[in-house]
């Protein structure tokens, strides 16, 4: 394949001052105070190709390196040291709706804009139909952009960058435009771009669109490529990292939640924990994988017919599923507890929750009855989900038999 982007060893520092002089007068006063500065890296020896009529894409944090990655692409940006090479013209939409004069009509801004990507002013004047068809704004043509919706003028912005005629297309988080009918149609125009063969580099926070259009993907953290390949694997590894900063340091005990004694007297649960299908303690799960729940619990006093339940909810507090177990009903298990026995209760589940956090609630019941709740433990864990498309609370999975009669029905 053809390279149509070649970068190598780019590095960027900032030097940001220790104190910053904004005025003559400051600097009459101290003509002799050189402040000092900290060094920022913002990228740190990258290097990656991208092929010709390839559509890549880049994500990272917030602070990874993304947009000074691609201002540096479009020479807004001096690297401080590496090589870029590019085969073909450049087109970089840093931020939509950029270069639009509020004072200028909607029509006079796409005369504008199209000058400003290289066009003549009787191209440009050719593009103000197609411009307008796209962002359905043939009724505001003649109104100034001052009165535009915010929405109304990423719609145009949107819009005059689909006019651009170059082999290489730099673009930063333009997805989440407009409302539901004019997102379709951005779909829809990402989908002919990487089809017409151009070579596109994405920067976004939208994993979805990374895996719908990209062929391959970078992720950057901490101004160094983390991983670079398979679009749904960037997707996941982006996730991870995003939701182990969420969730911040492991608690200790491998991951396992110590639970002071509260309640009646007659169990109590004491630590509670997560583990991966392998057995690794954890605090993250990823949407469909399997995982396991953990507890122990203690008994100070004797249990008839005991049951043991949790209850997992989101963040909002809403119960989304439970699941528990009456001990009565297992061969191996008394049906009465004695005091001082300890039990190690471990639940195996598939993962079919969307993003987000979760807390889990500990029942202990007697008599296999709901009514005779011994111990109600809330909070007595908290997780985190990432990945996977699930866009609802929960995902299930099911057999569907559908038939198709031909004719009208009798």
């Amino acid at each position: 394949m053809t390279t149509a982007i070649e970068v190598r060893d780019l590095t960027k520092t900032f030097r940001v001052p220790h104190h910053r002089v904004d005025s003559l007068k400051e600097r009459m006063l101290h003509p002799f105070d050189q402040g000092g500065y900290d060094d920022l890296h913002a990228l740190r020896e990258v290097s990656f190709d991208v092929g010709k009529g390839e559509f890549f894409g880049v994500v990272g944090r917030n602070g990874s390196g993304k947009s000074t990655l691609l201002k540096i692409l479009a020479s807004i940006y001096g690297a401080t040291s590496g090589r870029i090479r590019m085969a073909g013209t450049l087109a970089p939409f840093i931020e939509l709706g950029v270069g639009f004069n509020m004072d200028l009509t909607s029509r006079e801004n796409i005369v504008l804009n199209g000058v400003m990507m290289g066009l003549s002013r009787e191209e440009a004047e050719k593009r103000i139909d197609s411009v307008l068809d796209f962002s359905e704004l043939h009724d505001h043509v003649e109104l100034k952009l001052k009165n535009y919706s915010s929405g109304m003028l990423v719609r145009l912005a949107f819009s005059m960058m689909l006019e651009a005629e170059t082999d290489i297309l730099l673009i930063d988080e333009v997805l989440a435009v407009g409302d539901a009918a004019f997102q379709q149609k951005c779909t829809d125009a990402f989908n002919e771009m990487r089809d017409s063969g151009r070579t596109v580099l994405l920067v976004t926070h939208d994993m979805r669109s990374v895996e719908r259009f990209c062929d391959r993907a970078m992720l950057l953290d901490s101004g160094r490529i983390e991983s670079l390949g398979d679009p749904s694997q960037i997707s996941r590894r982006y996730l991870q990292l995003n939701f182990d900063e969420l969730i911040g340091e492991e608690p200790e005990n491998g991951g396992a939640a110590t639970i002071p004694r509260r309640g009646p007297p007659e169990a109590y649960l004491t630590r509670a924990w997560l583990e991966t299908a392998d057995g690794t303690p954890t605090t993250n799960i990823e949407e469909g994988e399997e995982y396991s729940l953990h507890a122990i619990l203690e008994v100070g006093r004797e249990i008839p017919r005991p049951y043991i339940g949790f209850v997992i909810s989101n963040s909002n507090g809403i119960d989304i599923l439970g699941f528990g177990q009456a001990l009565e009903d297992l061969e191996s298990v008394p049906e009465r507890l004695r005091a001082g026995q300890r039990i190690h209760f471990a639940a195996r589940l598939e993962n079919r929750l969307a993003n987000g956090r979760y807390e889990v609630a500990c029942w202990i019941h007697r008599d296999a009855s709901f009514a005779e709740a011994i111990s109600v433990v809330p909070g007595a864990l908290d997780f985190v989900v990432y990945g996977g498309d699930i866009r609802c609370m929960v995902g299930v999975d099911c057999e569907v038999d559908i038939r198709i009669d031909d004719g009208a029905p009798g």
